[in-house]
């Protein structure tokens, strides 16, 4: 009796998780032509802005799509309809399907950009729950500031790490693109996680230098606007990896108009729930055709031998 019973519970257990995820698909597929629409507007508008010729049309246009994206959200199970066709947003899902963080920029007139986003939050009854981001970086003169999403470090995030130890609260590890302006760009390591009030919090004391004790809260990086630079996570060694970037010269030191990758790399390893800088690290890169001046690295395939 007891062979026959452990089979039983394991057909009980799979019947009811299939249950449950039918439900979850019928939420979306049940709203699934109002969604479509939705996104159609949105690609519409999304278009709209990139191609609008003044900084005041960008953000009435942006403005639009924002208030489309609410609305969208708002249907009752949107958590999970993936917006596949917009491409100039980028939707990032954490891995325990808590929340996903969409993220995106508008292009202005001087070469700078302001950012935009907005955390959705998984709920059990599918009613909308966001955390919008509000783009602070003029104001923000540390960029080691802990900081919330009323105050955000902007970025296009197109990576995200999870980062568990000892069963204590997770946080995430976030890569995005900051850009800058007409000579620099800019790429961002950030920290996500959230507080007791479930709220969310950016920037954790949680990095740390080869030769130092101290820790930063982010790691933010900046070069010459016509280079690339490469940030991602590399799985089969569990590190994030990155370009050594330095100056042409050293009379360019902390000019990051002349800042550059050396063709060396560096990456941060996770240690004990912190991320510890290891200095070169020999990679093997394979370069992608879309690799341009945006250079987003999740296109671009590399593989990272530690040095022993």
């Amino acid at each position: 009796m007891r062979k026959r019973l452990k089979p039983l519970i394991l057909i009980i257990i799979l019947c009811c998780a299939t249950a449950k995820l039918k439900a979850q698909h019928s939420f979306a597929f049940n709203n699934g032509p109002a969604m479509s629409k939705f996104q159609d507007s949105l690609s519409r508008l999304s278009d709209d802005t990139f191609t609008a010729t003044s900084n005041s049309e960008r953000y009435v246009k942006n403005a639009a799509f924002i208030k489309t994206l609410v609305n969208s959200l708002k249907i009752q199970g949107s958590f999970l309809y993936p917006f596949d066709s917009l491409k100039k947003i980028t939707i990032l899902k954490s891995p325990d399907n808590s929340f996903r963080i969409f993220s995106w920029y508008v292009p202005l007139d001087d070469g700078s950009y302001r950012f935009f986003g907005t955390i959705q939050m998984a709920t059990k009854d599918g009613k909308l729950k966001m955390h919008p981001l509000i783009d602070d970086t003029d104001n923000i003169k540390d960029t080691n500031l802990i900081s919330s999403n009323k105050n955000w470090y902007g970025a296009r995030y197109y990576e995200i790490v999870p980062v568990i130890i000892n069963g204590r609260p997770p946080y995430y590890v976030l890569i995005g693109w900051k850009g800058n302006s007409s000579k620099t760009s800019k790429k961002v390591i950030d920290v996500l996680s959230f507080n007791k009030e479930q709220q969310p919090v950016f920037g954790k004391p949680v990095f740390e230098e080869a030769k130092s004790t101290s820790t930063m809260n982010r790691i933010v990086f900046e070069y010459n606007k016509q280079n690339t630079m490469t940030v991602t996570l590399d799985k089969n060694v569990n590190m994030i990896v990155f370009d050594h970037l330095a100056p042409i010269s050293e009379e360019m030191t902390g000019n990051f108009e002349y800042y550059a990758s050396d063709l060396s790399f560096d990456a941060y390893k996770l240690l004990n729930g912190r991320l510890k800088l290891v200095e070169n690290i020999e990679l093997k890169n394979e370069p992608n055709a879309m690799d341009d001046l945006f250079a987003d690295p999740k296109d671009k395939k590399i593989k990272a031998i530690k040095k022993l």
